[in-house]
């Protein structure tokens, strides 16, 4: 991967996509079921760069709606707005879309939310514009096999690991 020099180191546009794995351990918090999925577990919340590299992630139960996640991710990043000053753009999926969502990131954090739906009658995998990052993201991620099955008690414990293996996929780009 090339890196540009002239590129700004703070990002304008990223990806915003949720994960949900399958929980391991039965005694642990934030522990939910996706009822889209049939899964009990997890949901991750990721926001990417164009890069793909990891901006923000958060980590709750499973039941959580993707609208309801994504205002505690982005309300958390923009108590840390000094990681992205310049962020402007997010991308996003059908399940983030809704007229009042979509209104209340503008007003709140002054970020346009661009949703990127699937063309009609898809079915599978669809390599969709501008969210492929994220997607890839999660490749990365599946290569950790720790990140497959949330084995973790704490959701806070999730996301450094996450953060670990981001760490290490930049290293060895570095190296």
């Amino acid at each position: 991967m090339r890196i540009d020099a002239h590129r700004n180191s703070s990002p304008t546009a990223a990806s915003l996509d949720s994960q949900t794995v399958p929980s391991a351990v039965i005694l642990h918090q934030a522990v939910g079921y996706d009822g889209g999925k049939k899964i009990k577990g997890r949901k991750r919340f990721t926001l990417v760069d164009t890069l793909g590299l990891l901006i923000a992630v958060q980590v709750v139960a499973a039941s959580v709606p993707e609208r309801e996640g994504a205002k505690h991710l982005l309300k958390t990043l923009h108590q840390e707005r000094h990681r992205v000053p310049q962020l402007v753009r997010i991308w996003v999926d059908g399940g983030f879309s809704g007229e009042d969502f979509l209104h209340w990131v503008i007003d709140t954090f002054r970020w346009i939310l661009e949703v990127v739906p699937r063309p009609e009658g898809a079915q599978g995998f669809v390599l969709l514009p501008k969210r492929w990052t994220v997607e890839r993201t999660y490749g990365w991620l599946h290569w950790c096999r720790r990140l497959n099955v949330d084995y973790e008690r704490l959701p806070a414990s999730s996301e450094a690991f996450i953060h670990i293996a981001m760490i290490r996929l930049m290293l060895r780009r570095l190296a």
